[in-house]
């Protein structure tokens, strides 16, 4: 989804990411110097097939010349765009931007999902080539997951919305994404083995949501318990100065906690937002 820059540093555990600028900003948070910016929506997906071993997950791997977590592994997504009419709608057309996957049906038959996407290429327009081929977009096929806004103190913020969706019959994926350079499915267990192994960087959303998914085998099992859910409370990342450290966390993830080399302010004091936060 819509990411930008910094180097690759792992996080205090496992193959967390964490941008290198984050004290800076968290400070001049604290001191009032820094305006949180308006979160914009987005969705990514959490793509599931039934694979030989259990469910499988679709996960991309962020260029490592990227600026905002090169290298780490996440699902396709991204912001919305003014002609989506939904969240849902922004993560259907993203998933078939990114991946050739395509929830859609004919417009007279909406029951009977199309068996491929990746031919019908990326032109026209996501919304227009629906319109072409007498096609709707099928984003009850979508189920919400969960939702994680990013912290103030980041210069590009996002409200994002996971979503979980089983790849529809007759489809493969492909890698459509100028931002990725890999893909790969992987067992939810796998995927989390290899994060805290340090083999897989990844933020903490992603390992959160893998994590949501182990109770599961099947893509149908996820779905159902997709639609059971209450609406996703959102996750917001909390920031506080202790002693010479920042503490990160997320309420709720005291695995992601991080701790973070505090540099004072000019002249070594800190201010009294500072000493508040």
């Amino acid at each position: 989804m819509g990411l930008g820059s910094g180097n690759v540093g792992g996080g205090r555990r496992g193959g967390q990411w964490f941008p290198p600028e984050w004290p800076e900003r968290i400070r001049a948070l604290a001191r009032g110097e820094l305006t949180p910016v308006e979160p914009r929506r987005a969705a990514t997906v959490l793509l599931l097939r039934d694979g030989e071993a259990g469910l499988e997950v679709f996960l991309l791997r962020r260029r490592a010349s990227m600026a905002f977590a090169g290298g780490a592994y996440a699902y396709p997504g991204g912001s919305a765009d003014p002609t989506d009419e939904s969240v849902r709608h922004t993560a259907a057309r993203e998933l078939f931007e990114e991946t050739g996957v395509l929830l859609a049906a004919p417009a007279a038959e909406p029951g009977r999902l199309v068996a491929a996407g990746d031919d019908l290429g990326r032109r026209p327009p996501f919304g227009e080539l629906l319109a072409r081929r007498g096609l709707v977009a099928r984003v009850d096929l979508l189920g919400a997951w969960a939702r994680w806004i990013t912290p103030e103190f980041e210069a590009r913020r996002y409200d994002t919305w996971f979503f979980v969706a089983a790849l529809p019959p007759g489809q493969h994926t492909r890698n459509a994404s100028t931002e990725a350079d890999r893909t790969e499915w992987l067992p939810p267990a796998a995927a989390v083995t290899r994060y805290e192994r340090g083999e897989l960087l990844m933020m903490p959303p992603t390992v959160a949501t893998l994590r949501q998914l182990l109770p599961y085998r099947t893509a149908a099992a996820a779905l159902a318990a997709a639609g059971a859910r209450p609406e996703p409370e959102p996750v917001l990342a909390r920031a506080r100065l202790v002693g010479d450290e920042v503490v990160l966390s997320w309420p709720g993830y005291e695995e992601f906690e991080k701790r973070l080399p505090w540099q004072p302010s000019p002249g070594g004091e800190r201010s009294e937002e500072e000493r508040r936060t």
